[in-house]
């Protein structure tokens, strides 16, 4: 049974940081792509980060010098370092896993910034 359990998320002040973690098991971690989405209130989901297994990293544009994600590929985790924090980035994170048709998600974890 494939799990991705996140923790990590809370209410920042602007301009101040949290860390999202993601640990996965039931799956072989170090072959997945691994990354973030989120969704805000009547908005759709968007992808914030993603890393693959060979370690490249991608962000969408609003993140950018932000935000940065990582992996441990011993602990079966993905992190996601979110400094700068905005009102912007308020929204539900998910954590997911990718690998060919594979694609698993977490269950979310919301992200509070207050101006």
């Amino acid at each position: 049974q494939v799990q991705l359990v996140e923790s990590g998320g809370g209410l920042v002040q602007a301009g101040g940081s949290l860390r999202l973690s993601c640990a996965a098991s039931g799956i072989i971690f170090s072959i997945y792509t691994m990354g973030w989405y989120r969704q805000a209130p009547g908005k759709q989901r968007e992808l914030v980060a993603s890393i693959t297994s060979a370690s490249i990293t991608n962000y969408a544009d609003s993140v950018k010098g932000r935000f940065l994600i990582s992996r441990d590929n011993a602990k079966n985790t993905v992190y996601l370092q979110m400094n700068s924090l905005k009102p912007e980035d308020t929204a539900v994170y998910y954590c997911y896993a990718q690998k060919w048709t594979n694609n698993y998600w977490a269950q979310g974890t919301q992200v509070t910034v207050s101006s």
